[in-house]
């Protein structure tokens, strides 16, 4: 398990050697004060007479190991958790670099409530290895251990009676954590899920309130909650009995002790001042056990976690070359383009070309493969075949930097950061200027909106952008690409917010963003898309059609039919009663 954790400690490993280095000096200075107790004790059973001075000094060095062994332990847990908060942050640095490379399938999979998990609890607890485990754990076993010599010099046959109940409990511990592992796959995806759905009950909570469906969520969420009790239940009561045995053995040690080594002073095979040592001894051992025991019994946990989190960790990343972009020019090839959620191909072998300065639209049913076209330019997934090329060079050859620098990508749902407008414009290109971040929400028709906030583009978004409204956010997300200024743009359903107030302010940001850029654009109004340079009907995952709009409508039923849709719902009117 330390093995699969050492990786990540860097330089702070050496702390974590140094804080093992500090407990087995502490486990010394523990085992002296049975020495001088053992010196103050074995004349007095013998009717000898000892001094004070002789009694003080070996107090005084009773007192001086405790505090070596207080100092020491300090000084370790000091060290051990110098290495274990280091080690987390370079544990979650690694997996958020890990994670942006992975396909958005395999991230939207996991679900939000498992990543944050992973990212806070499951993290947290290899500090519990690190930092306590690791140190606190070798150092409460050496020290029974160590204690357990020391009674074999005494008497080596109280010493076989204080180990008879050690290994009881040894096995009692290895049991819980056999039966702790059975259950453990189930118990922890129980959580997982009960995790995801609490985090998707509280995000639904407005559609929940609005279409009355409290009822059937809770269910829901009350179903998940009690499937976790159920699990959580189960694993425990598969542990408790073992649990309780080493609990109740282990402490027990003077008990097996007192009646044999006390029929066997009576009968004069053994000293007293032998059986006094040990019996105090015996004391020390029971707590130290019980203590390496508990962290013993956290190991199938920490393993399963750490299990878990590699496994997160180690699925195969997004193709990335490392080239920068090299093309000709923002010419966009889609070639034989193949792609699969899972076993179900989405895409059969599409091919279509977008020149150079030029607009393409996409139009289709919904779940026609659209989207995943666009989001295949940017690189969300890995192709199950064929190339995308962006002036002849392969997107996988080009690193996601050079790729990112090369296109932009704005849909109906661009996410805002809970900080300031600023700053989520700020995005779009890090180190621009200020007078550069107000151009640009200028330019996307921001200034209208911006004017009425307190703090203008200084206020903070809220969680998720939730503190203007879609179109709002929408501006911002385009006033974002406007400074990013990309020459390859990619709008997935960027009008979708578009009302007929901000309509014109919005068609605007559009033509700013657009200009003189290579762009793909999906829409679900066919009016907005009509002038496009070409338009490519897609249908069940294949190109149906390329034209223009005219030559369409003369001859591609599929796109006459969508046209047809599109005017009808554009003149839609509620009917009422006439009035009387």
């Amino acid at each position: 398990m330390f093995k699969k954790v050492a990786p990540y400690m860097g330089e702070y490993k050496k702390y974590t050697f140094r804080a093992v280095m500090m407990m087995c000096i502490g486990i010394v200075a523990k085992i002296m004060p049975y020495f001088f107790l053992y010196q103050i004790v074995s004349p007095l059973t013998k009717g000898q007479s000892i001094s004070l001075e002789y009694v003080m000094l070996r107090v005084l060095g009773i007192l001086l190991s405790e505090i070596i062994y207080s100092f020491v332990y300090v000084k370790g847990l000091i060290f051990s958790h110098i290495s274990a908060y280091n080690t987390l942050k370079n544990l979650r640095i690694s997996l958020q670099g890990k994670l942006e490379k992975q396909p958005l399938g395999n991230i939207e999979s996991l679900g939000t409530g498992r990543i944050k998990k992973v990212f806070t609890e499951d993290i947290d607890m290899i500090e519990l290895l690190l930092a306590h485990a690791i140190p606190e754990g070798i150092a409460n076993i050496l020290i029974p251990f160590a204690i357990l010599v020391l009674m074999f010099a005494v008497d080596y046959r109280l010493a076989l009676l204080s180990f008879i109940p050690i290994l009881v409990g040894i096995f009692a511990m290895g049991m819980m954590m056999k039966q702790g592992n059975s259950k453990m796959d189930a118990y922890y995806e129980s959580a997982a899920v009960m995790n995801n759905t609490i985090i998707e009950y509280v995000n639904g909570m407005e559609v929940v309130k609005v279409f009355n469906k409290d009822g059937d969520s809770y269910k829901r969420f009350r179903e998940v909650v009690k499937n976790y009790r159920d699990f959580t239940l189960l694993w425990y009561k598969a542990c408790w009995p073992w649990m309780a045995m080493y609990s109740s053995v282990l402490p027990s040690l003077s008990l097996f002790i007192i009646p044999v080594g006390a029929f066997w002073v009576i009968s004069g095979s053994l000293a007293l001042d032998k059986l006094i040592l040990v019996l105090c001894m015996s004391f020390a051992v029971g707590p130290s056990f019980m203590k390496a025991m508990n962290y013993a019994g956290k190991f199938p946990q920490l393993n399963y976690k750490i299990t878990e989190l590699e496994h997160l960790m180690d699925k195969p990343a997004l193709k990335e070359g490392s080239e920068k972009f090299s093309g000709v020019n923002r010419d966009v090839q889609f070639e034989n383009v193949r792609f699969a959620y899972g076993e179900k191909e989405i895409l059969h072998g599409v091919s279509l070309e977008l020149k150079q300065g030029t607009t393409t639209a996409l139009v289709g049913e919904s779940g026609s493969g659209k989207s995943t076209l666009a989001k295949l330019l940017v690189h969300y997934y890995d192709l199950n075949e064929g190339k995308i090329r962006i002036g002849g060079q392969d997107i996988t050859d080009m690193s996601l930097e050079a790729l990112n620098n090369e296109v932009s990508y704005v849909s109906q749902e661009q996410f805002l950061f809970n900080t300031s407008l600023y700053e989520n414009i700020l995005i779009g290109k890090p180190d621009a200027k200020r007078e550069e971040v107000l151009k640009a929400a200028k330019r996307a028709q921001c200034d209208e909106f911006l004017k009425k906030l307190q703090d203008g583009i200084d206020t903070i978004a809220g969680d998720g952008g939730k503190q203007l409204s879609g179109g709002e956010r929408q501006r911002i997300s385009l006033a974002r690409a406007i400074l990013k200024d990309a020459p390859i743009i990619v709008l997935d359903e960027a009008t979708a917010f578009m009302d007929p107030e901000n309509e014109e302010k919005l068609n605007a940001a559009l033509d700013e963003i657009t200009k003189n850029k290579t762009v793909l654009v999906i829409a679900h109004r066919l009016s907005t898309v009509k002038n496009a340079d070409k338009i490519c009907v897609i249908k069940e995952g294949k190109c149906m059609a390329v034209d223009k709009h005219e030559k369409l409508l003369e001859e591609c039923p599929e796109y006459m039919k969508f046209w047809e849709a599109s005017v009808s719902a554009s003149t839609w009117k509620i009917k009422g009663e006439k009035a009387c």
